[in-house]
C-alpha cells in the first residue's frame, strides 16, 4: 500500500523532552487533521479529550510499551488463539466503534472515528479483525509510522478476542524484525500480563527517534 503524505503539521506541538516529569498533558487544543496526528505521534504524543472537552496532547511518564521479546501466552490464551481467525484491515471503522461501544464517557468521539478512518485510507492507520465464524468479536486498532505502531485501543466481546489481537500484532512486529516499537500509552493489569512493561519517557522517546525511521510491516 502506497502511503498518502497527508502535508506539514500547521501547529507547533510541544516536545514532550520539555515536560516535567511525572506530568501527562503537554498541551491543549490544534486538531485532529492526518497531518496534526502524524506530527504527534513521531514527537511522541497522542490526542485524548479531557473532562472539559477539550483536546488534551498527551505524553505519559512512564510510557507503557509491549517488550516483543517477553510475550506472555497462558495456556487458554493459545486456546483461543486456535478458535478464533485473525484479519488485518478488512474493518477498520467497526474495530474503532468496537472500541467505543462499552464505554460510558469514551473518547472516541465522531471526530475521532473520522480522522482516523481518514488516516486509514492514507495507509497510517490499521486494524485487527478477530472472528468467531462470521461475527466479529474483537478487534485492535493503531497508527504505524516507520516502526512504530502505536496500539489505540482494543475490545472484546467474547473470552480473550482481545488478546488474541494484542498477540496478532506483537507477532507480526516480530517476523518483521529490525527496529520495532509498540507503544500502549500505559501500563495496565491487563497489559502487564500480556507483557507490558514502563519506561521512563526520555528513554521512549529515544526509542522512537529510531523507530519512526525503520522499514513499515503493516503496510507493505
Amino acid at each position: 500500500m502506497t502511503l498518502i503524505d497527508p502535508g506539514p503539521c500547521v501547529w507547533n506541538l510541544p516536545d514532550p523532552r520539555d515536560g516535567e516529569p511525572g506530568e501527562e498533558i503537554l498541551a491543549i487544543g490544534a486538531d485532529l487533521a492526518p497531518s496534526t496526528l502524524l506530527s504527534a505521534y513521531c514527537s511522541g504524543l497522542f490526542p485524548m479529550h479531557v473532562s472539559s472537552g477539550e483536546l488534551a496532547w498527551w505524553s505519559p511518564d512512564p510510557r507503557g510499551v509491549m517488550d516483543l521479546n517477553n510475550v506472555q501466552v497462558s495456556s487458554s490464551l493459545r486456546k483461543s488463539m486456535r478458535r478464533y481467525r485473525v484479519t488485518f484491515d478488512t474493518a477498520f471503522e467497526a474495530v474503532m466503534r468496537g472500541c467505543d461501544e462499552d464505554r460510558s464517557e469514551s473518547w472516541i468521539t465522531e471526530e475521532f472515528i473520522t480522522s482516523y478512518c481518514a488516516l486509514h485510507e492514507m495507509g497510517w492507520t490499521h486494524s485487527v479483525e478477530v472472528w468467531d465464524g462470521a461475527e466479529l468479536v474483537g478487534g485492535l486498532y493503531g497508527i504505524e509510522v516507520g516502526g512504530l505502531f502505536a496500539g489505540e485501543s482494543m475490545f472484546h466481546r467474547k473470552r480473550d478476542a482481545s488478546k488474541v489481537a494484542f498477540i496478532a500484532v506483537v507477532e507480526r512486529l516480530k517476523a518483521a524484525g529490525g527496529v520495532r516499537l509498540f507503544d500502549v500509552q500505559w501500563k495496565t493489569d491487563h497489559l502487564a500480563s500480556l507483557g507490558v512493561i514502563e519506561i521512563p519517557r526520555n528513554e521512549y522517546l529515544d526509542l522512537l527517534a529510531k523507530a519512526v525511521t525503520a522499514p513499515r510491516c503493516f503496510s507493505q
